[in-house]
């Protein structure tokens, strides 16, 4: 979704782990996780990428992902689906990989033991943790302690932050109703802490957010915690 949808954040991504002094590779042959395959019941295809994924970054050193949905693909359901497939060499390349397969905030404070990366943004922000992050990958404190660092970012607490936005991937699409009820709620929380901006860790979210504050016509922004990190404003 970032690669096709949403480049500045992978470029975001790029900047700040360059700042930090890392070297960052690209590998072009890399595809989806596999995520919207699994989720709809397509294992083959969804083997398939993960396949593919194994394959592409076998031999890199840790695999960095602006992505908590697709980093807990990778962590929580690629073992489950080596299993489901019964491929065991799959499954011995999954457990190799799983280890060094880590998202972003989480790479840079419990990874790199940084939260203050030099970012400059002035606005009134208001953060909204994803399903996958907060119960997935159990981010908790480190976004938040990196936009707390930022110069000029005024942070203000999400009510009700910890409930689901209503993407869920393709829940949206197979119960639209019901996924805009509960973003109506999201919304509605997010309009009541005067932010400017909501910020995520996760794009696909921020996607759902983002259609609903346009709907009705809202100036608050969306932005991937990655780009308030790269900004230098």
């Amino acid at each position: 979704m970032n690669d096709t949808l949403f480049p500045e954040v992978g470029i975001a991504t790029v900047q700040v782990l360059e700042r930090l002094g890392h070297d960052v590779e690209f590998p072009e042959a890399q595809t989806c996780c596999g995520q919207v395959h699994l989720n709809t019941g397509y294992q083959d295809a969804a083997a398939d990428l993960a396949r593919r994924f194994v394959r592409v970054f076998a031999d890199e050193e840790i695999v960095v992902a602006p992505s908590a949905s697709c980093v807990a693909t990778v962590r929580e359901f690629y073992p489950y689906l080596a299993e489901q497939v019964d491929d065991s060499a799959l499954a011995r390349e999954v457990e190799a990989i799983v280890p060094r397969v880590v998202e972003l905030t989480e790479f840079l404070v419990r990874h790199g033991g940084v939260t203050d990366i030099g970012a400059r943004f002035t606005a009134r922000v208001t953060y909204h943790p994803t399903c996958h992050s907060l119960r997935g990958l159990r981010l908790g404190d480190a976004p938040l302690a990196l936009l707390r660092a930022v110069d000029g970012l005024d942070l203000v607490e999400l009510p009700g932050a910890d409930e689901c936005c209503g993407f869920g991937g393709t829940f949206a699409v197979k119960n639209a109703e019901t996924s805009s009820a509960i973003l109506d709620s999201k919304i509605e929380n997010i309009v009541a802490t005067g932010a400017e901006v909501v910020a995520a860790v996760d794009r696909s979210c921020l996607t759902q957010i983002g259609g609903g504050l346009s709907r009705m016509g809202s100036t608050i922004r969306t932005l991937h915690v990655a780009e308030i990190l790269a900004a230098a404003q």
